[in-house]
């Protein structure tokens, strides 16, 4: 890893989006739905190390009243040196600056990441509300 990595608004490429997902052991996603989804993108940030992708995060959603923070990953490589929080932080900014204040922002965080999302002020829902997920 490089002393210093580059952190950018932008959305990444579609081959390194599938990649890093795959590397960082998120759900595997086809090029066309990652074409798809990419195109959807509210918000986005994208760490790397050169000209590596090796972090990114995106806010999805319709851009006034709802927003999902996902795609949250990091080359395992790259894992335990405070990445996913930079990621983070970054996206708190954009969505603090772009959306709106009545705005409701959710995420489903995978085991441990719960810890990571409350320092950003996300609580757990249950037992007002439960997240439910379709799998097609």
């Amino acid at each position: 890893m490089s002393s210093e990595l580059q952190y950018s608004v932008d959305v990444p490429g579609v081959d390194e989006f599938v990649g890093l997902r795959i590397d960082a052991g998120l759900s595997e996603k086809s090029v066309d739905a990652a074409t798809r989804g990419l195109a959807g993108t509210c918000f986005s940030v994208c760490a790397r190390d050169a000209d590596r992708l090796v972090g990114m995060g995106r806010v999805i959603g319709d851009g006034g009243c709802f927003y999902q923070v996902v795609d949250i990953a990091v080359h395992p490589d790259y894992q335990r040196h405070g990445i996913g929080y930079q990621i983070m932080a970054r996206l708190m900014d954009q969505l603090r600056a772009g959306a709106p204040s009545t705005a409701y922002v959710s995420l489903i965080a995978d085991g441990n990441a719960w810890k990571l999302y409350e320092k950003f002020g996300f609580e757990f829902t249950a037992p007002v509300s439960v997240g439910m997920a379709l799998r097609l």
